[in-house]
């Protein structure tokens, strides 16, 4: 399974939305940024389900998949957000 981080930046009369659908597939990690890994179906699912709420001309949201999640080294320079912070 890819490890996928996702960054976001959306008009705010749609971001709760955009927050609450990612949560469905990924954890938080970060203001506007959420990561974990997904299978390839439900990334697709997922992405299918954000373009519903999104708009092109105002909103982007940045999917970073790498492939090989042995790669992935995660350092934290400050305050690790807790993720089971309920933010929505």
């Amino acid at each position: 399974m890819p490890f996928v981080i996702v960054t976001y930046d959306i008009e705010e009369k749609r971001v709760n939305k955009v927050r609450k659908t990612l949560k469905k597939y990924l954890r938080w990690c970060q203001n506007s940024v959420f990561d974990g890994e997904i299978s390839v179906g439900n990334l697709a699912q997922c992405r299918s389900d954000l373009a519903k709420i999104t708009d092109k001309k105002f909103d982007s949201i940045y999917f970073y998949i790498i492939e090989n999640p042995n790669n992935i080294k995660k350092t934290i320079h400050g305050v690790e957000k807790n993720p089971d912070d309920n933010f929505l």
